[in-house]
C-alpha cells in the first residue's frame, strides 16, 4: 500500500530517543506475535474500525497489518526515531493506508475532531504525562468517536503490586524506554472523560510465568456525544 509520509520526515521532532530500547523492543515484539499471542489480540483490537483512525505510539508498526479493509487512513504517530523507521516499512505493507508522522502523545500534530477512532496500544505505559495524552486524545476524536485499547498497568495482589511499583521507581523505565508497570490505563481513561464500554482483562503471556508486565486491559471507549456542544461552544 503506498504511504504518504516522506522518510525525510523520520529525523524531525524526535523529543523521544531510546535507540537500543527501539531494537531490542522491535525483536521481542515480533516474536511475540507469534509465542505470547499478540497477533491475536492485535485483531480483537482493531475488529470492526472503520473511516480515519489516529494510532498513538504506533512502535514498529505491528498492528498496521491488522487494520480491516473498511478503515480508509491510519495516521500512526512514532515519537522514537528507530521505530518510526520501521513503522515506514511496515506501512508499506499494509493493506490499507498508513501515514507514519513524528509527534508525541501529548502533542498530536493532528487537527482536532479529525478522527473517528484513536488506537492506543501499549503506549500509556510509556508516555510522560497521561492526563495531557489522553486530553490530546479527546480533542482529536470526533464526538462520539471511540478508543480501542491494550494496555499493561497494575495488578496481581499487593506483593506484586509493591513489586511494579519498586521496579517503577528504579531500573524499570530506564532500561525499557520510560515504561511504567504501575500504571492504571482505564481510571486514566475515566479520569479523562471518556465513556468506558466493555472490556477485560487479560494476562500476557496467557499461559506461562506471571510476570510484572503481564496484567493487561484490552477494551473500548467513547469520547462522549455532548462533547459536541463543547466543541461548539
Amino acid at each position: 500500500m503506498a504511504l504518504r509520509s516522506a522518510r525525510a520526515r523520520g529525523r524531525s521532532g524526535d523529543l523521544v530517543h531510546h535507540p537500543l530500547f527501539a531494537r531490542y523492543y522491535a525483536r521481542i515484539s515480533v516474536s511475540a506475535e507469534t509465542r505470547m499471542g499478540m497477533a491475536g489480540v492485535r485483531d480483537r483490537l482493531l475488529a470492526g474500525l472503520a473511516g480515519r483512525v489516529l494510532e498513538v505510539g504506533a512502535g514498529n508498526g505491528l498492528n498496521f497489518r491488522h487494520y480491516p479493509r473498511t478503515v480508509s487512513e491510519v495516521v500512526a504517530i512514532e515519537p522514537e526515531r528507530v521505530l518510526r523507521r520501521l513503522a515506514v516499512d511496515a506501512a508499506l505493507r499494509a493493506g490499507v493506508p498508513v501515514d507514519v508522522v513524528p509527534g508525541t502523545a501529548e502533542a498530536l500534530p493532528v487537527k482536532s475532531e479529525g478522527f473517528d477512532a484513536v488506537v492506543l496500544s501499549l503506549v500509556l505505559c510509556s508516555v510522560r504525562d497521561v492526563p495531557r495524552a489522553l486530553r490530546e486524545v479527546r480533542r482529536v476524536l470526533r464526538p462520539g468517536g471511540e478508543v480501542r485499547f491494550f494496555e499493561h498497568g497494575v495488578g496481581g495482589g499487593s506483593v506484586m503490586r509493591a513489586a511494579q511499583r519498586a521496579l517503577d521507581g528504579t531500573l524499570w523505565p530506564r532500561l525499557n524506554g520510560g515504561c511504567h508497570l504501575s500504571r492504571d490505563p482505564v481510571s486514566a481513561l475515566r479520569a479523562a472523560g471518556f465513556d468506558l464500554g466493555p472490556y477485560r482483562r487479560v494476562l500476557m503471556p496467557e499461559k506461562g510465568p506471571v510476570l510484572p508486565a503481564s496484567y493487561c486491559s484490552l477494551g473500548t471507549a467513547w469520547r462522549p456525544l455532548s462533547d459536541r456542544r463543547a466543541s461548539l461552544g
